[in-house]
């Protein structure tokens, strides 16, 4: 089912330590209109999509924001790589070290664990497709916001990369609600 590239989708080649980035930045891992609750939100219902057409797009986009998790993953630890614990503890991340050092969590920015209540199925593809949408345009607002929280150029990149592809699943899935209501769906 699945080959395994040893690349990231886009390259993440981050050279400056940026704790505060990082703790940013771990918003799109494990927050709310992050990476890892589109996946689910996707993955999941696709089961509830009524055609092979809704099935294959939400299972291509959970399988690409997947990777999109993965590349979130290598810039937070990028970023925190050489840091000390008293360098955490001075940007407040002395908590997410005392109960998982330098290892990634999914917390959004201000230390909150994940939870499955981040997305909805409700198996009503008009009523699905919609959520989607709407979590496209807000992760397309986390990214840009984020980029307007840094000057490196090395975290910039990856950052634009990612907030183009939401607006690119937003365009697909807005194409399949098109579609679906032409068709009758409600």
């Amino acid at each position: 089912m699945w080959k395994y590239v040893k690349m990231l989708q886009y390259p993440v080649n981050i050279k400056n330590k940026d704790l505060q980035m990082a703790k940013y930045l771990v918003t799109q891992y494990g927050g709310s209109n992050g990476e890892l609750a589109a996946a689910l939100r996707y993955l999941n219902q696709r089961y509830t999509m009524p055609d092979e057409k809704g099935k294959a797009l939400l299972t291509d986009i959970g399988t690409e924001e997947l990777a999109h998790l993965e590349i979130i993953a290598a810039m937070v630890y990028q970023l925190m790589k050489d840091a000390t614990p008293q360098e955490l503890r001075a940007v407040g991340l002395g908590g997410h070290y005392a109960e998982h050092a330098k290892a990634l969590y999914p917390t959004d920015a201000n230390g909150f664990p994940f939870t499955v209540t981040y997305f909805a199925t409700t198996g009503d593809p008009l009523a699905d497709l919609q959520e989607d949408m709407a979590a496209e345009q807000k992760a397309r607002a986390v990214y840009e916001n984020l980029i307007n929280l840094t000057n490196d150029p090395d975290v910039i990149a990856p950052l634009s990369f990612l907030r183009q592809r939401e607006i690119i699943h937003f365009q697909r899935f807005k194409e399949l609600f098109e579609y679906y209501k032409a068709k009758g769906y409600k």
